[in-house]
């Protein structure tokens, strides 16, 4: 299949967008590039006339847009997700340049859906929606005046994923991602465990499990694996006489 292909299982999710003619104009920059898979995560409003307007001849991406409750719906059935953050500090993640995110996305996009994740426009990404995310990605833009429009950072990536794949092959990666809802089942069944045997504070959860989808993230896990670690965790229970759903 040639690498553009690939571009169907790319997925653009926007966060809490707050004006609809961004999640116009975010609809129209995808559609002149090849995307198609349009996720908004509670939109302030939509369906909207202004949204319609600013997207132009990509009606079509706009009327077939997934409107998801949480950000863990919509990136339910990819195996990767990029989020985007002009913030560096206090991130302890290495930010990707556009094209780098773009060669990971469209290398993974052969097994499965990778999502570019926004954020709200005045606020961007929330710390839970960045832990939501595998790897990172930032606009190297003006730093003197790095705003820059939500559909405007759409139609960069956008570009950037285009771009890249023209104009490169790539080879079937090794990895077997695990989906992102098997990997925060995954979590979900770690804090619980981990608060029966009295590892975790459950008063003050957020210091410690961001550390552990951190340490995670970093090595990507595959099917096996979460299959190990779920099993190791129920053998924890089993000695505990715990039981997790």
């Amino acid at each position: 299949m040639p690498t553009q292909n690939f571009l169907s299982n790319i997925r653009i999710v926007l966060c809490r967008p707050s004006h609809p003619g961004n999640i116009g104009a975010a609809a129209r920059a995808m559609k002149t590039m090849g995307l198609s898979q349009l996720f908004l995560v509670s939109p302030k409003k939509f369906p909207h006339a202004d949204a319609e307007a600013m997207a132009s001849g990509a009606a079509d991406v706009l009327a077939g847009a997934s409107v998801c409750g949480s950000l863990e719906e919509a990136l339910f059935g990819c195996v990767l997700a990029i989020g985007t953050s002009t913030r560096q500090r206090d991130l302890q993640t290495a930010l990707l340049t556009p094209a780098e995110a773009a060669r990971q996305a469209l290398s993974e996009a052969q097994g499965g859906n990778v999502a570019f994740v926004f954020g709200n426009e005045t606020f961007g990404l929330s710390k839970e929606e960045l832990a939501c995310c595998q790897a990172l990605m930032t606009i190297p833009a003006n730093p003197e005046y790095g705003s820059l429009n939500l559909g405007a950072a759409v139609q960069v990536m956008a570009y950037e994923l285009r771009r890249t794949a023209l104009a490169e092959s790539f080879a079937q990666p090794e990895l077997d991602a695990a989906d992102l809802a098997d990997v925060e089942r995954f979590y979900a069944h770690l804090e619980q465990t981990l608060i029966e045997i009295g590892f975790l504070n459950p008063a003050s959860p957020k210091r410690l499990m961001p550390k552990l989808r951190r340490l995670f993230s970093r090595t990507r896990l595959q099917k096996e694996e979460i299959n190990i670690l779920r099993g190791m965790l129920s053998a924890m229970e089993s000695c505990k006489n715990i039981r997790v759903k």
